[in-house]
């Protein structure tokens, strides 16, 4: 299972997103993303730009909630280019807009920002067939950031309906023992920002790099 590390925190790219990338250079991150609101276009032109130079793939994820500011984000995404895009549920638009870049739509109902997801598992499961069968390549389960139902129910539904593709879960993971119930649950990856950043996920250690080592090691069953 992967680890995305977001360069991020309350659903937003930090302002020093470039500056962070430099600290963490020397671990061997091997996907790294941010979101398309926080800071300016430009800035994650050079970000995306960075995080290839390490050798890194790149994830940009979509946070924005009206229709044209989701449409502005993907439009953005092609001209940056990203290797993922995550979020949005516009799949026609996202599709012709990014060509040769792998799509992971939100299932479910998103509300709002920071995003909260409503919807039953089979809702979940439906959107995710529907999403499968137009050519995206996996989903953007935002299953702890669930309203309505058990965010493990949830990524069961989606994980027997995808038929291959690639189940990502973003949000609120903040825990080895969701890192653990996720990689139990065949999810292929996983983001945390915050957690990171708020020094939530190792409570005990204060350094940024210690955050993320204790993600790693999660990862790889060493804790």
């Amino acid at each position: 299972m992967d680890f995305i590390f977001m360069l991020t925190r309350d659903d937003q790219t930090i302002e020093d997103c470039l500056d962070v990338l430099d600290v963490i250079a020397p671990l061997g991150v091997r996907h790294i993303g941010f979101k398309d609101v926080g800071v300016a276009e430009a800035t994650l032109h050079t970000l995306a730009h960075r995080i290839r130079a390490l050798g890194a793939l790149s994830t940009f994820e979509v946070v924005s909630t009206s229709p044209e500011a989701v449409r502005r984000s993907m439009t953005a995404a092609a001209a940056i280019g990203v290797d993922r895009v995550m979020g949005g549920q516009d799949v026609a638009f996202a599709l012709t807009q990014l060509a040769g870049v792998e799509y992971f739509p939100f299932p479910g109902r998103p509300i709002g920002h920071p995003t909260r997801l409503g919807g039953s598992p089979e809702e979940i499961a439906a959107d995710c067939r529907r999403m499968r069968k137009a050519g995206c390549a996996g989903v953007d389960l935002l299953a702890y950031r669930a309203t309505e139902a058990d965010p493990l129910a949830l990524v069961h539904a989606a994980r027997r309906a995808l038929d291959g593709g690639l189940l990502v879960v973003a949000g609120s993971v903040h825990t080895p023992a969701q890192i653990q119930a996720l990689a139990n649950a065949g999810v292929d990856a996983f983001t945390i920002g915050s957690a990171v950043f708020d020094g939530s996920f190792a409570p005990r250690k204060g350094l940024l790099l210690s955050q993320l080592k204790e993600i790693m090691a999660v990862c790889d069953g060493g804790v």
